[in-house]
């Protein structure tokens, strides 16, 4: 059986075409694409059908998209592009075509991760069968939680929370948001924690601290700002520091929010690039600063993904239980 798998983000795509022979998984292609060099996502297909050379059509085909997924036409967030499912099913030529939240699909590949794959930022012990909770940031904010069934067996449960109303913490924060509204009516946390916040709060940081935003450095992104702040820039530095504490902020309401014991998991393009940040004790006393309610927090088994291929490996895990339901229907 053929299955293609892929995770699409506003910034990649990566996909992979994959062969299943009595239960054993082999990965014939494999390929990662810029999303901005495609106008839409049956281009981007069309091209990774092409370069997979495979002559089979596909069984299963399932994506994991940033945005909320709803049967018929689906629009992306952070993507400007429209899926229909219809048309793309006839396109791929198959008959099982499955699109998944990408942080569902995070969620499912949470359990496909070995040791090697994170590393512990508050080294809590999980309990069993407890909920968990996976976020991170990167083009966006995303979030979903997972719940065990009667089996022990994880569910995964989409969200779009990264779209709530951002909440600051302290006076700084305040100033930040009342300099991001006169940009945005609607201030969420997503604008705050994603590759484009960092920006905004490099930006926020130069008139809060210099009086005014040069043109050319007001135009750096996050990776930029990042590499600034290690490399001594001030500005920069006090930037990827609120970057982090806002951050922990919102980790910490998770925390509380879900009490996942079974973990609360970061993943997301941003955070395992800005590690060193997140293995600072700032950070965890930030995630802990819940007043009455911090102990919980120190509760909280907290994990940073370092594994990129999360999503990827999320939606070829839905991919394989679509199989395993048309092998049963077969078998009917």
């Amino acid at each position: 059986m053929d299955i293609i798998a892929g995770d699409i983000g506003g910034t990649k795509s990566w996909l992979l075409w994959a062969k299943v022979v009595d239960g054993v998984v082999s990965v014939c292609f494999e390929h990662v694409y810029a999303s901005a060099d495609f106008v839409s996502a049956d281009s981007l297909m069309q091209q990774f059908v092409s370069d997979a050379r495979q002559s089979a059509s596909p069984a299963v085909v399932c994506l994991a998209l940033p945005g909320p997924v709803q049967d018929g036409v689906i629009r992306l967030t952070n993507l400007d592009w429209t899926l229909e499912r219809m048309a793309l099913q006839a396109a791929l030529k198959t008959p099982h075509l499955l699109f998944i939240n990408d942080f569902q699909a995070a969620a499912r590949g949470v359990a496909t991760l070995t040791a090697t794959d994170y590393v512990m930022l508050n080294p809590a012990e999980p309990l069993a069968g407890a909920t968990r909770v996976i976020t991170g940031a990167g083009t966006g904010l995303g979030l979903a939680w997972m719940q065990a069934d009667t089996k022990g067996r994880y569910q995964a449960f989409a969200t779009e929370g990264g779209h709530i109303d951002f909440s600051p913490a302290n006076p700084q924060q305040q100033r930040l948001l009342s300099f991001m509204r006169e940009t945005f009516a609607h201030v969420s946390w997503e604008r705050v924690l994603s590759g484009s916040g960092v920006n905004q709060i490099y930006r926020f940081c130069l008139q809060d601290m210099t009086g005014e935003i040069p043109p050319a450095l007001g135009a750096r992104n996050g990776a930029q700002v990042n590499a600034a702040a290690l490399a001594g820039d001030p500005v920069a530095h006090a930037a990827m520091e609120l970057f982090v504490d806002i951050y922990a902020n919102w980790v910490g309401n998770l925390a509380l929010l879900y009490q996942p014991r079974g973990g609360l998991y970061l993943g997301g393009g941003i955070s395992a690039r800005i590690q060193l940040w997140l293995q600072t004790p700032r950070f965890l006393q930030a995630c802990c600063d819940k007043g009455r309610m911090s102990g919980l927090v120190q509760q909280t088994p907290i994990y940073l993904i370092t594994n990129t291929r999360l999503g990827l490996q999320g939606a070829l895990a839905a991919a394989l239980d679509t199989t395993m339901i048309c092998d049963e229907e077969a078998t009917i």
